[in-house]
């Protein structure tokens, strides 16, 4: 069975007191109300006033995106290297960014941090913006003393994680976007164009080709009953996302589906292995224990049987099976990357035999959704034209045999 995802966050808005009857005010991000109110009360808050975030309509503030965490990472890790303190560091990316909702997350980090919090602690209180990687990767670097050197990895990191992402999304988005144009050009066909063609049709006096007359057919259908036809599709489509978002199972056959198909699934594939081998490279990095991080690594991986076979390696670990014969198990990790998994654990250099996995399989997402690209657009251009081709075909075959009469 797939792992229970994590419940989604959301922003409190609270008023209360502390121990010293000093009144206090603030946001604070968690899964639920109740959960908002006991993590105050961990805090010594006496909350007063605990309500949800309106959030407006239109909002004026653009949303915080991976890549700006990715580019204040580096630049905290800079600043942090050349002895800036992190609480004027955060200030100053804060107060230089074009996006306001960037300037509140990080000047809200600065006075967590000027408070007394270490940094992983106020970044933990952000899991929206801020993984458990990231924070587990920030806490290793207060404690080794390397804060700037992890702050860069997780943003080097995050980077090629966006870009494998970038990759996948732009790979399947030119056949969704092809196929939904040739579902509206065949909609208006059938409503619009073929009825004039069947109104010259009916002073023929001859019987029709069966391919004429299946399309008016579908055209008649059409415009009876097209109200139908979008109601049942709207309700097919509502329908599946509601169960999706509920059913496990349904999420979990989903992704197993999606990483058997033909083309796309080979890309699927390759993008959660490099996912997998890149985030546990980083976790060694960190030193980070195994069994520890196997979480972090299976949520890395954007696919639900992958995930699952992550839980599979990590009970097994925790018994003390090796890496390699623990995936091996699985039969979904290749031979090539469990040979180098086996060589990385036997020579004690695993992090770089990951890091080298990682960097062989971004290649071939790179490749893959390059040959796709090449691909897809020649068989989108084929599949649109024989669709028209098709109802033109259908509605002057008709007028060719009428001809061939005279």
């Amino acid at each position: 069975m797939a792992k229970k995802k994590q419940p989604k966050v959301s922003e409190f808005v609270w008023e209360g007191v502390n121990q010293k009857r000093a009144s206090m005010s603030g946001n604070i991000e968690a899964p639920s109300l109740s959960q908002a109110k006991a993590i105050l009360r961990q805090r010594g808050v006496r909350v007063t006033k605990l309500k949800r975030k309106p959030q407006p309509l239109f909002s004026g503030s653009k949303p915080v995106k991976p890549v700006d965490i990715s580019f204040a990472s580096r630049q905290m890790a800079t600043m942090i290297g050349a002895g800036i303190p992190i609480a004027q560091s955060l200030r100053a990316i804060g107060t230089g960014h074009e996006k306001a909702s960037m300037e509140k997350l990080m000047l809200g980090l600065a006075r967590d941090v000027e408070s007394g919090s270490t940094l992983s602690s106020s970044l933990a209180k952000h899991p929206v913006h801020f993984n458990r990687l990231f924070t587990s990767l920030t806490e290793a670097g207060e404690q080794s003393g390397k804060l700037d050197t992890m702050l860069d990895r997780v943003a080097t990191y995050n980077e090629k994680i966006e870009a494998i992402k970038s990759k996948i999304k732009s790979a399947m988005m030119y056949p969704a976007i092809v196929l939904f144009i040739a579902s509206i050009v065949t909609v208006l066909l059938l409503l619009f164009v073929i009825p004039q063609f069947e109104s010259l049709f009916q002073g023929f006096g001859a019987e029709l080709p069966t391919l004429t007359k299946t399309v008016v057919e579908m055209s008649r259908w059409m415009q009876a009953n097209w109200y139908i036809g979008l109601g049942v599709l709207l309700a097919a489509v509502i329908g599946f996302m509601f169960a999706y978002k509920r059913s496990e199972k349904l999420q979990f056959a989903m992704d197993r589906l999606f990483i058997r198909l033909p083309i796309f699934g080979v890309i699927l594939r390759k993008s959660a292995l490099a996912r997998f081998s890149r985030t546990l490279a980083i976790i060694f990095s960190a030193g980070v224990p195994l069994v520890e991080g196997m979480d972090t690594v299976g949520a890395a991986t954007g696919n639900r049987v992958y995930q699952k076979a992550v839980d599979d390696v990590k009970k097994e670990i925790s018994t003390g099976t090796s890496l390699e014969k623990s995936m091996t198990a699985t039969k979904l990790f290749p031979n090539m990357m469990l040979q180098m998994v086996s060589s990385g654990e036997e020579s004690g250099e695993l992090e770089v035999m990951l890091d080298k996995v990682a960097d062989f399989y971004e290649r071939e997402v790179d490749d893959a959704v390059e040959a796709l690209s090449s691909l897809i657009e020649p068989l989108m251009i084929v599949l649109l034209g024989g669709i028209i081709g098709t109802m033109v075909l259908a509605m002057y075959m008709p007028i060719f045999k009428l001809a061939s009469v005279f």
